[in-house]
């Protein structure tokens, strides 16, 4: 696809993007740049720059790549349009992977466009932990950073996935991940998002086999002049199956969020049982968020549920916390703690948790 055939960017008359100006974003102002990613290795597995995996493994690149994400989709078009740079990792048939695969994708250059794509497949029966990584250096870096990724979890396959990002506060991100998990697979999806100015995260889940599983735990933090944007979707294609997500957000003065979810319930589906939930902490009356949850069902047997809340710092809660000796400081951040703490719980005891729970931590103290 050319430059001169792209389809255009989206306004705020867009479905989903109703909450997002992109008019300040001047594509032309960022030029495209490799994105000089570190991949890490694990035993019995294959990683491999995508642009290398098309030679060594054309068949399951040219199956796989794209069948998720489909290049009508104005950022997607871009990525594709770009020069081909990202990761392909595949586990095969039967092999558990038992260290985490990780990949590290800086985002450290003014002016750069990096267009990164990841294709993870994991074969029947397979499991592994992939951990993908976005961050800037430093605070001032504007560059653009506009990532596709697919997730693909074979029957009876587990993959546990963990993509954060803190990337300068001035860079923008687009980000368009969809997982296909089969038939009793399942899939424990962690999202922190604390950098970028602005932007949008789309997240879907398509559980196509029955008896599939997804878990999906999204945090963010936001501050002063950020605008976090969270599109997710849990789709039940087949009988039997089972979704629960989990968003929370704590935003300090002078930033914003939105987060919009959509439980999609397909016919036949039947058995499903699905929940989503979004909370958010307002750390001052100047920071705001929206959170719009949606159910499309079309099967008559099915459990689905949805919860959205928006709420500032509870005075009750500090005033029993300072009249038992703590200061105002350390009393809030307690409070916050305790709002993340029921995020991190969701998450499997180990180095997932420990990890996430330090990210959050030192991520309040930058914001606080």
């Amino acid at each position: 696809m050319t430059t001169s055939t792209l389809p255009p960017l989206p306004d705020q008359k867009a479905k989903g993007w109703e909450f997002t100006d992109l008019s300040e974003l001047d594509l032309d102002a960022y030029s495209p740049a490799p994105a000089g990613a570190t991949l890490g290795a694990a035993e019995g597995a294959t990683v491999l720059p995508l642009a290398e995996a098309v030679d060594s493994h054309p068949a399951l690149v040219a199956d796989r790549l794209g069948a998720l994400a489909p290049g009508e989709d104005p950022f997607v078009a871009r990525n594709e349009a770009a020069p081909r740079d990202g990761v392909l990792v595949h586990v095969p048939a039967g092999v558990k992977v038992a260290e985490p695969i990780r990949i590290e994708l800086p985002l450290d250059t003014d002016g750069a466009a990096v267009a990164w794509r990841t294709l993870i497949v994991l074969e029947q029966g397979a499991e592994a932990e992939v951990w993908e990584h976005s961050s800037s250096a430093g605070e001032e870096t504007d560059a653009l950073l506009n990532s596709v990724v697919e997730l693909h979890v074979g029957q009876a396959a587990t993959l546990r996935y963990v993509a954060t990002q803190d990337i300068s506060e001035r860079a923008w991100i687009f980000s368009t991940q969809r997982a296909r998990v089969e038939r009793d697979g399942r899939l424990d999806w962690t999202a922190l998002g604390f950098g970028s100015g602005n932007g949008k995260v789309r997240m879907e889940t398509n559980l196509a086999g029955a008896g599939a599983e997804a878990r999906v735990t999204g945090g963010y933090a936001g501050g002063p002049g950020q605008h976090l944007d969270y599109d997710t979707t849990q789709e039940h294609s087949a009988p039997s199956t089972f979704s629960d997500l989990a968003f929370r957000g704590v935003l300090a003065a002078g930033s914003t969020a939105v987060w919009r979810g959509m439980i999609r319930v397909d016919p036949g589906a039947q058995g499903t049982d699905a929940f989503q939930e979004s909370r958010n902490l307002l750390l001052s009356p100047d920071a705001h968020a929206d959170a719009i949850p949606g159910l499309e069902i079309e099967a008559d047997d099915v459990r689905c549920t949805h919860a959205a809340a928006i709420a500032q710092v509870d005075r009750e809660q500090l005033f029993y916390l300072t009249s038992r000796g703590l200061d105002p400081a350390a009393a809030k951040q307690l409070i916050i703690e305790g709002f993340l703490e029921a995020l991190v719980e969701r998450l499997a005891e180990g180095p997932v948790r420990e990890e996430i729970s330090a990210a959050l931590e030192r991520r309040l103290r930058e914001i606080l």
